[in-house]
């Protein structure tokens, strides 16, 4: 037997006993993640992960907070030396300054401080530094030593509920304090906290686009997080501080972290011993008397409903005082997750990268739903599920590309209850249309084009259906003609126009399988508009036009020309999107031989280090499809060669392993399945191109019960081209492969070699 067998097909024992891990003695598929991978905010790396405790798409992410300011959406950067706290919610890869942040918990020791102080300076207030040493995270555990406290915290996390685990010195004043007005890139609005009995506490914490959050408050997120906590010791020795806010004191990002709002926080009442209190800028303590090596817990449940559906979270998920039995059950639900899809061969490090890639895919669409199925609803009312699962954090210009079409694979419930979840907030909310990046109901209006039209049309297209048809229609249609490029044949800016035609072109497959004929001719009409922003004579290239239909002025850099026309990106990256009609797009371009030679040009302009550069710009979404468009152009082994090429390049392990930012699950998932061997042009339609696989066999474990393996024999660095192919044993000519082909179950039989097979199309 092959020895590089042995350690895969251990796994597939594990997991067909169902436990989804390894045997006795060998790892668990959870045991390769690395949640620092990405973990910066600083620099073209800037991942912007966060280390802490998740389980996959739950709705609790118990991570610590070294900045809540900036950019930094997701909290944390490796680099910063102190920690402000440790919070219960986080977003994962986002820019545009982030949200949560929410229930920011840190143990203090000595006097009371109530501002977070700066990082420059600790001392001044309550954030710490810490032991970089001794940090450490796994899937579903985070760890590390505050060195001004001289206090371990551990951090796991449950679906609904997260807990805390404080190892104190000994101290005769040993507390723990939650700070309830901070937030990510700005404040919460209003606050709330009763003590509930003597081991128990219990409020909310309402957050509002005027104290920032969320695009600095232009997201329009409208949130409150109501919580359920519990200590292990009793409360006798508690207080609140209550800032006085002064009128018309605004809140966002520059105001909090500015030195006079920190001197407004430092003068703020302590009120000791309250079973009440409410405000606009509240913490809460409990203080107590620690011996050396004395454990404290703390269990927090929360929602986005009311106290009540905390409580009940809480009690579902972490009914007991185990820590390390909620971090075990963490682990076997990553474990069991993460084990949808084994590999074998490749490298250590290249096991760690891929499934910390498939981990971070599995942060969201998050959990918005209670455990009793209650929700709050576009409208603002509450709501309770039937056959689906609220969910949210859509960041649709981004995912639905790699990270929505993965999840078509393993995860199709979680794509039926996205859609289900955009849906009703459409009709909800009043508004009719689907938003293109959703969070926690907000129509933020984020980024371009009609996303969610794609995520649903792929979705039915793949026989995902479990969802009310009439209703998405409805929202599908209203979406389109509201932000399509409609009868005007054109949207103004290349991005816009290109996206709409494309996701024009969804509609009217949406409509085909509807039976809808008059409206699938109308939109398969208007899905060709990508005609009219095409210059043939001056740029003989895409070029935005202006309002009143001429071209805009040429720029210098002609097609190099970044956000000419063009959403983070430039001309010669956004122009090779039209997915939905490649010939179309080709013969606009002089014909496939000159497509070809312009893509071959495009590659070999990039830098092999994939910094942000104006050709193929891996750190960005728009050219995420483009590898795989030599499959569709004639020559697929170029296809084979760069995708194998950024997967060994773009991708690495470390805080710097990610080239640009996760955006939501995004640039993992382009890696899972360009490393597995496929990826999609075209969402929508149900092909997914075949390229060269990083390891030497895949098995997709699919939630119907059945398995397709993906085995590429000879496979090596040198040996990146795919010689002959066998599906379920007969020969296969072709260099794609269909969806249902891939959930019916089988085997790809793969042959590598280190020259092209120009025969394969």
């Amino acid at each position: 037997m092959n020895k590089k067998m042995i350690p895969f097909l251990l796994s597939m024992l594990a997991i067909a006993c169902g436990d989804g891990k390894q045997a006795a003695g060998q790892k668990h598929v959870s045991d390769y993640v690395d949640p620092f991978i990405g973990a910066t905010t600083v620099g073209y790396e800037a991942g912007k992960t966060f280390p802490g405790a998740a389980t996959p798409f739950g709705m609790v992410q118990v991570s610590p907070n070294t900045v809540t300011g900036g950019d930094n959406g997701n909290g944390y950067s490796y680099e910063h030396p102190t920690i402000e706290g440790f919070a219960m919610t986080q977003m994962s890869g986002v820019g545009w300054f982030g949200d949560l942040g929410n229930f920011l918990t840190i143990p203090t020791t000595g006097d009371l401080k109530v501002v977070a102080g700066k990082a420059e300076q600790p001392e001044d207030g309550y954030r710490s530094r810490y032991d970089k040493a001794s940090e450490t995270a796994s899937a579903g555990y985070y760890s590390v030593l505050l060195s001004d406290y001289g206090v371990r915290v551990e951090a796991t996390a449950a679906p609904r509920a997260g807990m805390l685990r404080f190892t104190w010195p000994e101290s005769k004043t040993s507390r723990i304090q939650i700070d309830l007005a901070r937030r990510v890139a700005g404040a919460s609005a209003w606050q709330t906290v009763r003590i509930v009995d003597d081991h128990t506490i219990a409020g909310r914490m309402e957050c509002t686009p005027n104290e920032g959050g969320w695009g600095n408050g232009g997201g329009k997120a409208l949130y409150t997080v109501y919580y359920y906590a519990q200590f292990s010791l009793p409360l006798k020795n508690t207080g609140v501080w209550s800032a006085d806010i002064p009128d018309g004191q605004t809140r966002r990002l520059d105001d909090v972290s500015s030195d006079a709002y920190r001197q407004i926080v430092a003068r703020a009442g302590i009120h000791r011993n309250v079973k009440e209190y409410e405000g606009e800028h509240l913490g809460f303590f409990t203080e107590f008397e620690t011996a050396a090596g004395e454990q404290v817990l703390m269990k927090t449940g929360i929602s986005f409903v009311d106290e009540e559906g905390a409580r009940k979270n809480l009690e579902a998920d972490i009914p007991h005082w185990d820590f390390d039995k909620v971090r075990e059950q963490a682990r076997a639900l990553w474990d069991r997750e993460l084990g949808r899809i084994t590999v074998a061969g490749g490298t250590e490090a290249q096991r760690t990268i891929f499934y910390t890639a498939l981990y971070h895919t599995m942060i969201d669409p998050r959990m918005f739903s209670d455990v009793d199925g209650r929700y709050v609803g576009g409208d603002r009312k509450i709501h309770t599920t039937g056959s689906f699962h609220k969910r949210t954090v859509f960041s649709g210009w981004d995912v639905f590309r790699s990270q929505t079409p993965l999840l078509t694979i393993i995860a199709p419930e979680v794509v039926n209850d996205l859609v289900n979840s955009l849906v009703t907030l459409a009709h909800e909310s009043g508004e009719g249309y689907l938003e293109r990046w959703e969070f926690l109901n907000a129509y933020s209006g984020c980024m371009l084009g009609n996303p969610a039209i794609s995520l649903i049309a792929d979705a039915y297209a793949k026989g995902i259906r479990g969802f009310d048809t009439q209703a998405a229609w409805e929202a599908v249609e209203a979406t389109c003609e509201r932000f399509g490029n409609g009868t005007k044949g054109h949207s103004g800016s290349i991005s816009s126009t290109l996206e709409h035609a494309y996701t024009e072109w969804c509609t009217a497959e949406l409509a085909r399988r509807l039976g809808k004929t008059s409206e699938q001719e109308k939109y398969l009409q208007r899905s060709q508009s990508y005609r009219n922003v095409w210059d043939s004579v001056e740029m003989r290239w895409f070029r935005p036009r202006t309002d009143e239909g001429l071209f805009a002025p040429l720029p210098a850099k002609g097609r190099l020309q970044h956000d000419y026309g063009c959403a983070e990106s430039n001309p010669y990256q956004q122009g090779w999107f039209v997915p939905h009609d490649i010939d179309g797009m080709a013969e606009l371009m002089g014909g496939r031989i000159a497509a070809v030679a312009d893509l071959d040009s495009l590659f070999a302009n990039t830098p092999a280090d994939f910094r942000w550069n104006d050709y193929y710009n891996h750190s960005n979404e728009p050219v995420h499809h483009i590898p795989f468009l030599y499959n569709r152009l004639g020559e697929p082994w170029k296809t084979q060669r760069w995708s194998r090429f950024i997967c060994e390049n773009a991708y690495k392990t470390g805080v710097n392993g990610l080239i640009g930012n996760e955006d939501v699950g995004q640039m993992s998932a382009w890696y899972v399945l360009a490393a597995s061997g496929i990826h999609p042009v075209c969402p929508g339609e149900t092909r997914f191109e075949l390229t060269s696989p990083l390891f030497d066999r895949i098995a997709w474990h699919l939630p119907n019960g059945k398995t397709f393996v993906v085995n590429a024999a000879g496979n090596s660095p040198e040996n990146v081209y795919i010689q002959s192919a066998k599906l379920n044993g007969q020969p296969y000519n072709r260099c794609y492969i269909d969806y249902a082909d891939i959930v019916n179950g089988g085997t790809l039989d793969l042959v590598m070699g280190h020259t092209p097979n120009t025969g394969i199309k």
